[in-house]
């Protein structure tokens, strides 16, 4: 069954209810082994853009993944972008910011780490944080210090979706195409994968109290991402709602949304000038002829 991008991309020109969209669809793969071989085909596909995106030297890529606790934001970088080159790639992943970050305004730490031309840049976590946690938990703005006129709690938000999303129609007209992932879990399966983090010893280590913590936010954080979606999906810089509770369903479809991204970027690699190749060719003689 072939995975369409569009039918997962938030549109610009009407809202989404996050409770109509599923956070599960039907397998496109219809054994274990025929799913490895799809994504093995898309990393290898991955593999070769990533080499021509280098190469043209003319874009750059910013990939943000957004999501609730365990719905699966690492595993996707690390199997989607498992046969990346590290040379091209770098992956940032924005915890509790900084004394020196929470001085400078809310976009310049990830500024800081956008993806130079040629390069993809992943974002695990982004400054979406700042109209998602800090929506959801204002009193983090207090740390923050803002002038008390622009805590205004009817204009702070509408704001900070404005600086967003001219912060990346900015970054679209230089040459940066970002691709957002909102991975959509529900609350049930959030339950099942917080269980097994506490029951596989393997899994201790991913598990937290500060988790549990958050869950009780649950609705107030759909509230946040789904009006974040709203105000912040756009044709140069859209949103992409993945069903998460098939961990191997998402991957695929995260593939394919990068895939289908660098393909309609129409790149080429560099053309050999005429002196140029006169210059190669005269280069290749000379070590033909050393023994």
């Amino acid at each position: 069954m072939k995975i369409g991008s569009k039918d997962f991309r938030v549109p610009h020109h009407k809202k989404i209810h996050l409770k109509q969209l599923p956070t599960v669809v039907k397998p496109y793969c219809e054994s274990k082994e025929e799913y490895q071989e799809l994504l093995k085909k898309h990393i290898e596909e991955l593999s070769s853009l990533q080499q021509l995106h280098y190469a043209s030297h003319r874009y750059a890529l910013l990939l943000i993944f957004q999501g609730i606790d365990s719905a699966g934001k690492d595993g996707a970088i690390r199997h989607v972008m498992s046969g990346v080159n590290p040379e091209g790639c770098e992956v940032f992943s924005f915890k509790q910011p900084s004394a020196e970050e929470l001085e400078h305004d809310f976009l310049w730490r990830t500024t800081c780490r956008l993806p130079e031309r040629g390069r993809i840049g992943i974002f695990n976590r982004s400054y979406y944080e700042e109209v998602l946690v800090v929506r959801v938990h204002p009193k983090i703005l207090g740390a923050q210090g803002l002038p008390k006129e622009l805590l205004g709690e009817k204009t702070l938000w509408e704001d900070r979706y404005r600086s967003i999303v001219d912060l990346e129609r900015h970054l679209y007209r230089n040459g940066t195409r970002i691709i957002k992932f909102f991975l959509h879990l529900s609350k049930d399966e959030q339950r099942k994968r917080f269980l097994a983090r506490i029951e596989e010893p393997e899994k201790n280590w991913k598990f937290s109290l500060a988790d549990i913590h958050e869950r009780k936010y649950w609705n107030h954080y759909m509230e946040a991402y789904e009006e974040c979606l709203n105000k912040t999906s756009t044709h140069h810089a859209p949103w992409y709602v993945v069903p998460a509770d098939d961990k191997e369903n998402a991957r695929l479809i995260v593939s394919r949304i990068v895939l289908d991204t660098l393909n309609d970027l129409k790149m080429v690699y560099p053309k050999t000038t005429a002196k140029r190749r006169q210059e190669l060719q005269a280069i290749g003689k000379q070590l033909g002829r050393e023994k």
